[in-house]
């Protein structure tokens, strides 16, 4: 079947499904892999990013244990390999590379991924700093203020100078009148909380180049998609990070993406490993917008699927979205493990030939599953007992020099690998500071603007001295050259904060 990617191979006798397929046209219906650690769900996962990829679909993954990045080499067929084969009857495997792009926050192991403050908004801010509400609604206070008036923050050095300035006193009245009380102890807070970050190394995420999507949607000349595997050994090492970096990304495809319904094959896959992180100490209306989203994401051609050991890390509004699904073993050792174990069984569709579900999910062995994926008419597969076939490039890690040959090849690799760091808010706002401090009384004789004292300083900013360029001028100009809105122009933001162009 050209237009499905083969799972597995049935091992019920007298099967009417010996070969397992998850259907292309199916694939932005989204997905869970589940099981414990060391039954094959790394493996399950290389074989639906490989079969997404000759099928001409970007992937996006996250290399948690470092064995996904034998996706850009060839397999070899040694001892392991080849009786698998041989078990499986398959005679035609081709080993094969895929198209790779290595990704790194930390710009080590890949090329750097980055995004500014504005872009990634407060809600998602404030769950990365670990904002209390309280806190969180004076961060909102400060990103509105800035968005209205079309200011972008591009690094975190700019979010620090617009807090020192919202918290003078002039300017702190003025934001508590227009948007809601502002309190310096509230500032004294999320300054203390970007401390921490910086010193996680959660700066380097923030800056410019930003990250474009189509870079991450890239189809080589020979037709496979490419295949973006993001560093995370260390990064997981920063849970809070790591999940709300891939909540960024997947509300910056749900904002920007158009509407496209379904389609032969979907646009993009995105796979999120170790999906509980990103429900761990979720705020409620957080939480309510990101079922939102992976609800409504198909519709923009993306396919979503879920990593995590047990399918209850998931909330059930969620995982009831999840039309395929790969359920390697649980172990029923503990009373919470045997729950999880019932709740899996009671997700999978039923097959009459397979007998208790329940009892089977904690016989399988490694490299074998229960798999279930959507047919003809949408209509669910009955849960088929499978051994897994290995995929055609290699399954481990790859040595630093075979690394460094697939990121000299990347197609994006002039493009992000230098930091650009243009005039922004902080070097503008110091600026200003140091004017006001050489010319005390030409401040203190300007009249007061009907607007108060926020707006005596926008005019100040503004109109200046003959030999300075106004903050207002200066950062429209920045917003222009990074796409941004036009001076005057709110800038927008979507479901779970990500900004929006008019």
């Amino acid at each position: 079947m050209s237009d499905a990617i083969l799972l597995g191979k049935s091992t019920l006798q007298n099967s009417s499904n010996p070969e397992v397929f998850l259907q292309a046209r199916y694939g932005n219906r989204h997905g869970m892999i589940a099981g414990a650690t060391g039954t094959g769900k790394t493996v399950s996962l290389m074989v639906m990013a490989e079969g997404f990829s000759r099928l001409g679909v970007p992937v996006f993954l996250a290399d948690v244990k470092g064995d996904l990045a034998g996706l850009s080499q060839a397999a070899v067929v040694g001892d392991k390999l080849k009786p698998r084969l041989e078990k499986l009857g398959i005679t035609n495997f081709a080993p094969a590379a895929n198209p790779v792009v290595f990704w790194d926050i930390y710009g080590k192991l890949g090329h750097p991924v980055r995004a500014t403050v504005s872009e990634m908004g407060p809600t998602l801010f404030a769950r990365l700093l670990e904002l209390n509400d309280v806190q969180a609604g004076v961060l909102e206070v400060v990103f509105k203020a800035a968005d209205d008036r079309g200011w972008l923050l591009l690094d975190l050095k700019d979010l620090r100078a617009l807090l020192a300035f919202a918290v003078e006193k002039a300017n702190a009245k003025e934001l508590s009148a227009q948007y809601g009380l502002i309190s310096p102890t509230s500032i004294a807070a999320i300054q203390r909380a970007l401390l921490q970050l910086e010193s996680a190394g959660g700066d380097q995420f923030f800056g410019e180049p930003a990250l474009e999507l189509a870079d991450f949607m890239r189809v080589g000349l020979d037709g496979r998609g490419l295949v973006n595997i993001l560093a995370a050994d260390q990064l997981i090492l920063r849970p809070m990070l790591y999940s709300t970096f891939l909540l960024w990304l997947l509300s910056e495809l749900f904002e920007k993406l158009p509407e496209v319904g379904d389609l032969d094959v979907p646009k993009l896959v995105f796979f999120f490993d170790e999906a509980h992180l990103l429900f761990d100490d979720c705020p409620p209306a957080l939480q309510k917008r990101v079922e939102q989203v992976v609800r409504l994401i198909r519709s923009k051609g993306v396919g979503v699927y879920f990593c995590s050991q047990n399918p209850d890390d998931v909330p059930d509004v969620i995982l009831g979205q999840m039309g395929n699904r790969v359920q390697h073993a649980l172990r029923a050792f503990t009373p919470r493990d045997q729950k999880a174990v019932t709740a899996a069984a009671q997700t999978l569709a039923p097959n009459p030939a397979l007998g208790d579900i329940t009892r089977v999910i904690t016989q399988l062995g490694v490299g074998e599953a229960l798999v279930s994926t959507l047919q003809d008419r949408g209509v669910p597969l009955p849960v088929e007992r499978a051994l897994i076939v290995p995929p055609t490039s290699r399954i481990g890690t790859i040595s630093d020099e075979e690394r460094a040959t697939v990121r000299s090849r990347s197609p994006v690799g002039a493009k992000y690998d230098t930091p650009v760091d243009r005039e922004s808010a902080c070097e503008i706002l110091t600026r200003r500071t140091a004017d006001t401090a050489q010319a005390p009384d030409a401040t203190a004789a300007t009249p007061k603007d009907s607007a108060g004292g926020w707006g005596k300083t926008i005019k100040d900013m503004v109109f200046g001295t003959g030999r300075r360029q106004g903050m207002i001028e200066t950062m429209a100009k920045s917003a222009v050259r990074s796409g941004g809105s036009r001076i005057g122009s709110a800038l927008m933001r979507g479901v779970l904060g990500s900004l929006l162009r008019k």
